[in-house]
């Protein structure tokens, strides 16, 4: 290609529920505009798509999924699963969506990097055992980049989340974004459709 690698962007969705959406923040703190400007900062050519729709479990995720993702995404962050554990949905069905989301996206040779969730102390030792399993078991089985908890070092800390002590604050999101990062650049890194971009 003759043309300079920045007219080329690598289009990157962040699907998920309200804690991708930005539920009680103002849009520029949202888990995507600061992992956007993360990118910026670090000479990225690098867009990311606020896929997230509050209240949406994974079923939620994967009924809207092509509608969610346009054509010219080229890599998928999954977010998915939390309200599912709130809801005390059946493990099992979770799992079944999330891995129906990672095989169409697979199909459609888009780049995956899955986040994990941790279920609720408050459901038992049994469900949260076959909740836990989820997400690191799909990530093996499909080979893909993979974070295990989503809210490390935010969740239950009172002064990084809002009044209703589930949702992080901007500081928060700011944490998850800088602990995520070096995820989301492996992924970058292993990415055929990245390199190409890059040409």
């Amino acid at each position: 290609m003759t043309a300079s690698a920045s007219q080329y962007t690598y289009q990157l969705a962040a699907l998920g529920d309200s804690l991708t959406a930005g539920y009680g923040l103002k849009g520029s703190n949202s888990f995507p505009a600061q992992l956007q400007k993360m990118f910026k900062n670090k000479g990225y050519n690098v867009t990311v798509q606020n896929a997230g729709v509050s209240g949406d479990t994974a079923a939620g995720g994967l009924a809207r999924l092509d509608w969610s993702l346009g054509e010219d995404v080229d890599g998928v962050i999954i977010e998915l699963g939390a309200n599912d554990a709130l809801r005390g949905i059946s493990p099992g069905s979770t799992r079944a969506s999330l891995e129906k989301i990672i095989i169409r996206l697979k199909q459609r040779k888009i780049d995956v990097l899955l986040t994990g969730m941790l279920a609720p102390p408050n459901l038992g030792p049994k469900y949260g055992k076959s909740y836990n399993a989820i997400f690191p078991d799909l990530a093996k089985k499909y080979n893909l980049v993979f974070y295990p908890f989503f809210l490390k070092d935010v969740a239950a800390i009172p002064w990084l989340n809002q009044s209703d002590g589930i949702h992080p604050t901007a500081v928060g999101v700011e944490i998850i974004v800088r602990n995520i990062l070096p995820k989301v650049e492996e992924l970058l890194n292993n990415s055929d459709r990245f390199r190409q971009k890059k040409q």
